[in-house]
């Protein structure tokens, strides 16, 4: 097996739900190994938390350009970071990175604002090291499956798209209270960006309708509200879409929508059949010719795909959900990092999401909060 991957962090640190997801997806097939961090905004917090995690304390650095600089002086210093900050701190940090040659795998969305994911697009094409953007529901085994049968014909002509996320988290004003880091971040526009719900879960579902049709949405009609009162972002959000093609769609994405914990849906209706698919049941999928009866699909079932099987683990019936999906972008960074090492393009690269997916969902929210401001009106990404 070849040597793991030296592999640091920024942000992630004490308290921090999504930094340990990455850590947890970058172990699970041991193509990673973490050498070196700045895991929070205080030099006290980051070494606290990088001595918590085992690190080297002069690897535990104060701030993310401290961190670039001394590693990329290193001998043995890190060749791929991971950057789960909060969305403001996303495009300084890659790009201090990237400049210094060192791959980097980001946390969604690309930014906070269109400046920064401008400002990041070319410090991506400046560098030869990969940027790759972690929209993990696109790792899932029965997504890859759904993408492969979409573009065989497997549907027939498209014509709708139905996408939604929805969650409750946010049913009441938690941010302000000083007991919920993540609420506290997430509404804030400083940090978050335009986008409350459509940045958060909406950039999700935008992605994985984008993924699996391989379509572009060209323009869009969105609605959105901040149900809670005195909340600076959006919490709930309904959308038409206007794919290229002329395929029509909708998106639905909520943080207040009692009852609902990681509701995303994906349906996907053509001339010849149609696709369902729920990310709180990921290992079952539903596939329907015209006029016969529905077919379930399982992953690692008589109908896998070999799309599928390749980023499956287990047997049947064994589940395999949210961290083997974050796993296998994390196993194709893995791949990737390889090839570009020995000048090679790995063709993974076709399905992980990177740059262009980033500038796609920055797209997204910026039409978003266009056409909302002018009463829902039609906008173009």
């Amino acid at each position: 097996m070849a040597p793991r991957i030296r592999l640091g962090m920024v942000g992630g640190g004490k308290d921090a739900f999504i930094g340990a997801v990455h850590r947890i997806a970058a172990r699970i097939d041991g193509e990673f190994e973490l050498v070196a961090g700045a895991l929070s905004s205080t030099p006290e917090r980051s070494r606290e938390s990088g001595l918590a995690l085992g690190l080297d304390p002069e690897r535990c650095y104060a701030g993310f350009e401290e961190m670039a600089e001394a590693e990329a002086a290193r001998p043995d210093g890190i060749e791929a970071v991971s950057i789960v900050t909060p969305n403001h701190v996303h495009g300084a940090a890659a790009a201090a990175f990237l400049k210094r040659g060192i791959h980097v795998i980001c946390d969604k969305p690309l930014t906070a604002t269109m400046a920064q994911a401008a400002e990041l697009e070319e410090a991506v094409r400046a560098s030869k090291a990969l940027f790759l953007l972690t929209h993990n529901y696109t790792g899932y085994p029965l997504i890859r499956q759904a993408r492969e049968m979409v573009a065989s014909g497997a549907l027939g002509q498209l014509r709708i798209v139905q996408v939604e996320y929805a969650q409750d988290w946010l049913t009441e004003a938690s941010e302000g209270t000083g007991t919920n880091k993540q609420a506290e971040w997430r509404t804030d526009p400083e940090r978050s960006g335009a986008g409350g719900s459509i940045g958060d879960i909406g950039t999700h579902a935008h992605n994985l309708a984008c993924f699996v049709t391989g379509l572009k949405v060209e323009r869009l009609s969105a609605d959105l509200q901040s149900f809670v009162p005195g909340r600076r972002v959006d919490d709930n959000a309904h959308i038409l879409l206007r794919f290229e093609g002329g395929v029509r769609g909708m998106l639905w994405c909520s943080q207040v929508a009692v009852g609902c914990e990681n509701a995303l849906r994906l349906r996907v209706f053509g001339d010849k059949g149609g696709l369902e698919w729920a990310q709180e049941e990921p290992n079952h999928m539903w596939f329907t010719r015209f006029g016969e009866p529905k077919q379930l699909l399982t992953r690692r079932g008589a109908g896998a795909s070999e799309a599928a099987n390749a980023v499956s683990r287990t047997p049947g019936g064994h589940p395999e959900g949210y961290l083997e999906g974050f796993a296998n972008l994390y196993v194709g960074a893995a791949s990737a990092i390889r090839a570009a090492g020995e000048g090679r393009r790995d063709p993974v690269l076709d399905v992980l999401p990177g740059l262009e997916a980033g500038l796609s969902g920055m797209r997204f929210i910026d039409a978003c909060v266009r056409s909302s401001g002018g009463d829902a009106a039609w906008v173009t990404l």
